[in-house]
């Protein structure tokens, strides 16, 4: 059985172009702090990668901090600071939420204080777009980084996160994005590393793939490769109404990310949606992959006004530039007659 990969909000497949640069970068030897030759061969990899992150996320002037991932620049980008947000964040952020914002039922958050607000650029689960305030505190661009045509500078954001698996990096590795001259509170102290910001040796095999793999995501995005990926989103979310009558699809009518669908029959549990087509040779998502085995419903879709049924029964496919038509509509017609299936077993 031939599988199809349909969970790149979750993670994607490691770019070529990240594979090689890491590969390359296993060869240097040096710690980037060390002031010999080797160690200025490890610290120019680190610059390259800053560079190419800098120049995919249009962030000339701003200073990129290298992390863990987005997790670690959660703690990072808002752990000294009284943040509002809503439940539409990932766990990573909202950890750091003290006052909840209300969120309307097409996905929009209401914001009055931008330079005490976290708010992401795109969610994860439904592939909603957020308009964000200028002089925004803190933005989770995770998702949004490398789909969309969106430049730091332009966003009139303090603090940005991105995380280099999103978009064909390795996992394990991100960073925080910064206006220059914003002050940030050390979380990970030690050697000094990242302009005194994060402590720890850098992780440079990572940070080498993640800027090989933000250069070729820059490449995908001038090429027109997202909107190829949003006509096959559309192509499937076409070919799902067509052949079901009670299935919700959230976000139809707002700006959603190109290759992000999220719908909900409600009764038939998202996980056990989950269960039935990974057998089928299909990998898909009921809501965040960090929040994968829980069977509460989705806190996103319960913040958006839809009953806790419903949010039990919401699944998320996620395209990547690797997805074919084929794969699509194999996807629909083996998603529809499974739900036939129930709907016959419910009757």
């Amino acid at each position: 059985m031939t599988r199809v990969y349909l969970d790149h909000n979750a993670t994607t497949m490691l770019r070529p172009e990240a594979r090689a640069a890491m590969i390359a970068a296993m060869d240097v030897c040096g710690n980037p702090s060390s002031v010999h030759g080797e160690g200025r061969a490890a610290k120019a990899l680190v610059e390259r990668a800053r560079a190419q992150v800098s120049s995919a996320f249009g962030a000339d002037g701003a200073d990129i901090v290298f992390t863990s991932g987005s997790t670690e620049g959660a703690l990072l980008a808002c752990g000294d600071q009284k943040l509002h947000g809503s439940a539409l964040e990932h766990d990573a952020v909202r950890s750091w939420i003290s006052e909840d914002l209300p969120v309307s039922h097409n996905g929009a958050v209401t914001v009055e204080q931008p330079n005490r607000t976290a708010l992401q650029l795109a969610n994860s689960e439904t592939g909603i777009l957020q308009i964000l305030p200028q002089g925004l505190a803190v933005s989770d661009a995770t998702q949004a980084f490398g789909k969309l045509p969106i430049a730091f500078n332009w966003l009139g954001v303090t603090r940005a996160l991105i995380s280099a698996h999103k978009l064909g990096g390795p996992k394990g590795t991100g960073a925080v994005v910064l206006k220059r001259g914003t002050e940030l509170a050390t979380q990970i102290k030690g050697g000094g590393q990242e302009m005194g910001r994060r402590g720890g040796t850098e992780n440079v095999i990572g940070i080498a793939g993640f800027g090989a793999a933000s250069e070729a995501a820059a490449r995908d995005l001038a090429d027109g490769v997202w909107e190829r990926v949003e006509a096959l989103r559309n192509m499937l979310e076409q070919a799902l109404v067509a052949g079901t009558q009670n299935t919700i699809f959230v976000g139809q009518s707002v700006p959603r990310l190109p290759n992000t669908l999220c719908f909900a029959t409600p009764g038939w549990k998202g996980e056990t949606q989950v269960m039935q087509m990974d057998l089928a040779g299909y990998a898909i998502s009921a809501g965040s992959a960090c929040s994968s085995g829980k069977v509460r419903g989705s806190a996103v879709l319960t913040a958006m006004g839809y009953d806790e049924i419903t949010a039990q029964s919401a699944i998320r496919v996620s395209l990547g530039p690797e997805t074919s038509e084929s794969d699509v509509l194999r996807f629909a017609d083996t998603w529809l007659a499974k739900e036939k299936t129930y709907r016959a077993r419910v009757a």
